[in-house]
């Protein structure tokens, strides 16, 4: 190519093809569920070739849908993919949606469109359950003895049963509406990440009290016999038990399900497996041979089969679309001593890609993407290039509403695609890595921005993508980003860096 490729001749294309799109009037609005899982590899479901694990339910609902190959997350890390996915914007675009502690506040505000909140007009009932990792209360964090707001309620939620940040970050409570759950109020929690509060034991003062041990950080504050990020103390009978926590989340997605059978429901699972600390139910402790990360990717299969068998039994299934992915790429050894290099094996967590949670490179954000919708996607493989942050676009459409010009300024409606009604998806993509470092998928081309930081991660042993030079990779012949191709295609170079500059410099990407 001679010509630049400007941004707004892109936006144009995308605009012309979504003429193409049907019509959601003409559709029975479907129920929606979409299941988020947790630091789950492109290489770690046996329906995307994994060799050592078999993952049965995600491996069904696979072959009854659409499993795309192509599709990728926004970032390489949780907080700023789960800001992406439910604003439709790229969240690079917004200071402080990095990697959030547990006492964060809210960092998507009342008044900020959302899936849910688009969905809740169209005359859905909403709900989240599991991992929120966004943010809550008002500056300065939540009153986690009071009310909590601002919250998933206050941007389109109906319902939520949540677990504030991660599982290896206190507190260690879950939230249901706007208050800790079981809390007595003569024992409130209190919380704080500069420093101890209260007598509880932490990991590093008392290694002794642990059933598992940080390999790197993660030495604060104990619970259930597992140290975390931060200190806590207080909140004794709200506390949750880690070998509980797919139980207690998916009991509650199911419940959400039976009670709003009987009207359209969106429905958003975000599960804890496969992050750490991994501490899997009784059920699935040692049954995949890999340790508990084996084991608990065995049980993100158990919840999403749980999933699936209730919209089946309550005869919901063509009235139901059901979408499975991952927030980002795999990591191995991710801060706790849990066996997971030791008995990976021959097991790739990222497939055949290179990098993973935390990098650059495609295994930090192409993701296993699968939609099953019986009656109306036909069963197959799709290789479109998709963007989660499409998913807002997208639904809307199904749903029969139109964005506000606020609404998912990075979202384009790509409904046909997860239909499987077209294969043209994306014509270009924006990632983000480490240091907030973007890359950009363009075709058959990748360029990464040059970075200065480390090249490896030493704590997590994982290739960031940081190089001082630019990179070009083309992922049709070099799927693993061996070959940097900078050099040898400098108008590609060129053309790329300015497409980048100029969605940067222009605020949004949706006209």
């Amino acid at each position: 190519m001679n010509k630049l490729f400007f941004l707004t001749g892109s936006i144009g294309l995308l605009s012309a093809t979504s003429s193409q799109f049907i019509h959601a009037q003409t559709i029975e609005k479907p129920n929606i569920i979409l299941i988020y899982a947790d630091d789950l590899g492109y290489g770690d479901v046996s329906c995307y070739s994994a060799g050592t694990i078999q993952t049965p339910n995600i491996d069904r609902l696979a072959g009854q849908g659409l499993r795309f190959t192509n599709a990728h997350c926004t970032s390489a890390t949780s907080t700023p993919s789960r800001y992406s996915l439910l604003t439709g914007e790229y969240a690079w675009r917004k200071k402080g949606t990095g990697i959030l502690p547990g006492d964060a506040s809210a960092i998507i505000r009342p008044g900020k469109s959302t899936i849910a909140s688009m969905l809740k007009k169209a005359g859905y009932t909403t709900g989240v359950v599991g991992k929120w990792h966004l943010g809550l209360g008002p500056e300065g964090g939540p009153d986690w003895n009071g009310e909590i707001k601002p919250g998933p309620m206050d941007i389109g939620f109906d319902y939520n049963f949540i677990i504030p940040a991660t599982g290896d970050r206190v507190p260690c409570v879950f939230i249901e509406n706007r208050r800790v759950a079981n809390l007595d109020p003569a024992d409130p929690i209190e919380v704080n990440y500069n420093q101890k509060v209260g007598n509880w034991p932490t990991g590093k003062e008392n290694p002794e009290l642990l059933k598992m041990h940080p390999s790197h950080g993660h030495d604060m504050t104990i619970v259930n016999g597992i140290s975390r990020i931060g200190y806590m103390t207080g909140g004794k009978s709200a506390l949750w038990i880690d070998e509980d926590i797919a139980d207690v989340i998916t009991s509650k997605a199911v419940k959400f399900i039976e009670e709003n059978k009987e009207k359209p429901f969106f429905l958003y699972f975000a599960t804890h497996d496969i992050h750490v600390p991994r501490v899997p139910n009784n059920r699935f402790a040692g049954k995949s041979g890999m340790g508990p990360r084996g084991d608990v990717i065995l049980e993100f299969d158990w919840s999403v089969g749980e999933i699936v068998k209730t919209i089946d039994s309550l005869k919901l299934t063509r009235k139901t679309i059901i979408i499975v992915t991952s927030d980002n790429g795999p990591v191995v050894d991710d801060g706790y001593k849990d066996q997971a290099v030791e008995k990976l094996g021959s097991h790739k967590p990222a497939g055949p890609l290179r990098g993973g949670k935390y990098s650059a490179f495609d295994g930090g954000t192409r993701v296993i993407f699968i939609v099953r919708w019986d009656g109306r996607i036909k069963p197959g493989t799709s290789d479109a290039l998709f963007s989660q942050v499409d998913i807002m676009a997208s639904l809307s459409s199904l749903a029969g509403q139109k964005l506000t010009p606020d609404a998912g300024p990075d979202s384009f409606n790509y409904l046909n695609v997860l239909l499987g009604r077209s294969k043209k998806g994306r014509e270009w993509l924006v990632e983000q890595g480490p240091g907030n470092k973007l890359s950009i998928i363009r075709d058959d081309w990748k360029y990464i921005e040059p970075g200065d930081g480390p090249r490896i991660q030493v704590n997590t042993n994982t290739e960031t993508g940081n190089d001082p030079m630019p990179q070009l990779y083309n992922l049709k012949k070099d799927l693993c980003e061996k070959n940097n191709v900078a050099s040898q295609n400098p108008v590609v170079v060129k053309e790329i860096t300015d497409l980048l500059k100029e969605i940067r410099e222009k605020g949004r990407t949706r006209n």
